[in-house]
């Protein structure tokens, strides 16, 4: 066996005990929602990971397709009445084809022209979220969204959902995983480094990058899901064009083509905002909202241009370099 799918397999048994064990050590059930959210983040910046660091296509609003999953969950189980692990499968599904037929028109823009077109996609959602109050309960939100029940179990405690939400999250990267080292993932390389050099090796760019748009989508539709079953709420505010910002941010932070540096990217971006809203409310006059938009605004440009690998791939280089530099022979 290669050292890398040996030290490969050995980090996913960790990361499996990390997980499995981490309830057990904090202190409250607040705590252990924070950890469930890095879960539900995790599964979004792989999806984005996908799409930009792989596919090389910019994404500003893929917080969309979050809220998509998670109305849609909310509306098939309060209103229609299905269980919620079918309304939950069948929001991922409706997210995922939604994103391919709105992404046949939009990969037809290139460079900035694809990102506004992201970004007012997700302006345009939230102002449907708002105005269609009926349907979604507007800038109020939408409640009495019913927990999660699976074979008997009923998913209604931090603990239940932070497994729930992290099984999910295991299952996503493990799939994206495969999906880079496959014949899928050299295609979206390739497609990343020149979309014409791509075509005339015989891959079809169009198709991969819907395809990959939709996959990613359809995470987003699952997280969003999870998140509507877990706090039982949502509103508008959770799928702003500020969270987009905050998503780009999180793949940035641990690397946009790098599927370890999702968990990585979700838990620092996690964290960070927890900090901003808890020490710096005062500072900003509680105008949490700009405070979130200048710090994490600033951490992305900081990493674009000093590690556009992300601080996990700069940091993994980093070492290696010091590594080589201290078994170098000294001396003549």
């Amino acid at each position: 066996m290669k050292a890398s799918a040996l030290s490969g397999r050995v980090a996913a048994v960790a990361l499996v005990a990390t997980v499995a064990l981490l309830p057990l050590l904090v202190r409250n059930n607040f705590q252990v929602f924070i950890l469930t959210l890095i879960g539900i983040y995790t599964m979004l910046t792989v999806g984005l990971s996908l799409v930009m660091g792989y596919a090389g296509q910019v994404s500003l609003g893929h917080a969309t397709f979050y809220g998509v999953g998670a109305y849609a969950t909310a509306l098939l189980s309060a209103r229609l009445g299905l269980p919620g692990w079918a309304a939950l499968a069948l929001a991922a599904l409706l997210t995922g084809l939604l994103a391919f037929a709105v992404g046949i028109p939009i990969f037809r823009l290139r460079g900035h022209y694809l990102a506004m077109a992201t970004l007012g996609l997700n302006v345009i959602f939230v102002l449907i979220l708002k105005n269609e109050s009926e349907l979604t309960g507007g800038p109020s939100g939408f409640t009495s969204i019913p927990p999660m029940k699976l074979a008997g179990v009923v998913f209604n405690s931090d603990a239940a959902m932070y497994y729930l939400v992290w099984i999910a999250a295991l299952g996503v990267l493990w799939l994206s995983f495969n999906i880079v080292r496959s014949r899928v993932g050299r295609a979206l390389r390739a497609i990343h480094a020149s979309e014409l050099g791509a075509e005339t090796l015989g891959v079809d760019a169009t198709v991969f990058k819907l395809k990959v748009f939709a996959l990613a989508a359809a995470y987003a539709g699952l997280a969003g899901g999870l998140y509507a079953q877990t706090i039982r709420f949502i509103s508008p505010s959770s799928f702003d064009v500020l969270f987009s910002i905050e998503l780009v941010t999180m793949s940035a932070v641990g690397g946009l083509a790098s599927v370890w540096g999702s968990i990585f990217g979700a838990a620092t971006v996690v964290l960070l905002a927890e900090f901003i809203r808890d020490q710096m409310n005062a500072l900003l006059a509680g105008a949490t909202g700009e405070g979130e938009i200048i710090i994490f605004g600033t951490l992305l440009v900081v990493i674009m241009v000093f590690m556009p690998e992300g601080l996990v791939v700069s940091g993994m280089k980093s070492f290696r370099r010091w590594q080589g530099r201290r078994r170098a022979p000294t001396g003549v």
